[in-house]
């Protein structure tokens, strides 16, 4: 997982404080160019940060997934890490074996155990 600085983290932080989102609203939350979030959007779904919703295809709205917020939690520790994907998706593997750490499934979006990601 590359992600690039700042932008891809204002991408997910806008998407996470205003919810669903679609990139002409995103360039004004973020100060990145529309074009520049257009690129990145599909690289943030490819890594499982962010997904595309609603009913047409090309609709271009995008909301943030579990993971992605789990990557906010983590991005201090981007440069420090070698495998930043290993880093962010750890908490879910300790949830799922037995840790009851209602701060990480809070964070990770897993309050409700009907969520679908």
């Amino acid at each position: 997982m590359r992600l690039r600085q700042p932008t891809d983290f204002l991408i997910l932080e806008s998407l996470e404080d205003t919810g669903r989102n679609v990139a002409t609203n995103l360039e004004s939350h973020t100060g990145k160019s529309r074009q520049n979030i257009n690129t990145r959007l599909p690289v943030l779904e490819d890594y499982g940060l962010v997904t595309k919703i609603g009913p047409a295809e090309r609709s271009g709205l995008y909301e943030i997934t579990s993971l992605g917020k789990a990557a906010l939690v983590y991005q201090d520790q981007y440069t420090e890490v070698d495998d930043f994907e290993a880093l962010i998706q750890a908490p879910e593997t300790t949830t799922t074996i037995g840790s009851l750490d209602p701060q990480t499934s809070f964070v990770r979006g897993k309050e409700d155990s009907t969520d679908e990601d």
